[in-house]
């Protein structure tokens, strides 16, 4: 990577997402940058980690809001000339004890964790500097739950040849089914949350082709990676890993060597890759939210 390094990481004043910052800021040789929604609570959070020796850089950003993102893209393209690394790990779960109908919360979580995370892939992708790196946090729970999908939509989002275009056209047809109460009976399992980081997931795998097929040369790798079951306020108080044991698949991610060829679009748990097409081995439904 050439001239100034620069990282992103979202949803980053807490959890998982602020023990990715507190490791890049030791780990990575340039600017990192933790983003927040709420600017006065990014700056209490970046004012803690600058008692601590860090030096994170704060920014504005709502992923949901295209307005945002574009200001983070332009922020980032004339400070930096782009960026070196982004970690998509902004994301959110059902909440407990939350009322709101499958339906709603179909909608109101893909929008978070499939769409608007989409959004801020092709934002940056084409930002990206040599050998950038894209890291989408998604779950076991996701790779758990495609297994449990119709056979027909278990074909379609495994298949080499999907489109961005159909697995948006599947996302959104999840959210009517959901809707519609009849999700079920489509042949869609009944986890909003798993169905989101399904879609993040193969989101991957297509970006990485694309990749490979447009611009081979730039050394850019995208992969989606389990952070496991981190102690979070998603997962309280079951949760079996501290953020920081959380963040070592991340950003072993993040800072993959240049020329670096593998692995790309791959889902990675524990520094492992693994086996997208067959079912999934070694996991089980109490790894996520």
């Amino acid at each position: 990577m050439s001239g100034p390094q620069v990282v992103l990481v979202t949803g980053s004043t807490r959890g998982l997402g602020l023990a990715i910052v507190q490791a890049l800021c030791q780990g990575f040789k340039g600017d990192v940058y933790l983003s927040a929604r709420d600017v006065q609570r990014g700056a209490i959070v970046v004012e803690d980690l600058q008692r601590e020796g860090l030096k994170p850089r704060l920014l504005q950003l709502d992923i949901t809001d295209p307005v945002s993102i574009q200001a983070a893209r332009q922020h980032f393209l004339k400070e930096y000339g782009g960026l070196d690394v982004l970690i998509n790990n902004a994301g959110i779960a059902p909440k407990r004890g939350d009322s709101a109908s499958f339906g709603s919360q179909a909608e109101h979580i893909l929008q978070t964790n499939f769409f608007a995370t989409r959004d801020m892939c092709n934002a940056f992708l084409p930002l990206l500097k040599k050998d950038g790196r894209i890291v989408n946090v998604a779950s076991i729970l996701g790779y758990i739950t495609l297994y449990m999908c119709s056979p027909d939509l278990q074909a379609r989002l495994c298949s080499d040849d999907i489109t961005e275009e159909e697995l948006v056209a599947l996302m959104k047809r999840f959210v009517a089914e959901a809707k519609a109460g009849d999700h079920i009976n489509k042949g869609w399992p009944n986890s909003v949350y798993g169905v989101s980081k399904i879609g993040l997931m193969a989101l991957t795998r297509i970006q990485a082709r694309r990749l490979r097929r447009e611009m081979p040369q730039r050394g850019i790798l995208i992969n989606s990676c389990c952070p496991g079951w981190v102690k979070s306020d998603m997962t309280y108080p079951n949760g079996t890993k501290t953020p920081a044991e959380g963040a070592d698949t991340p950003v072993y991610l993040a800072l993959l060597p240049p020329a670096t060829q593998e692995p790309q679009g791959e889902f990675v748990v524990d520094r492992q890759v693994q086996v997208w097409a067959g079912s999934p081995t070694g996991a089980t439904m109490d790894e996520g939210p």
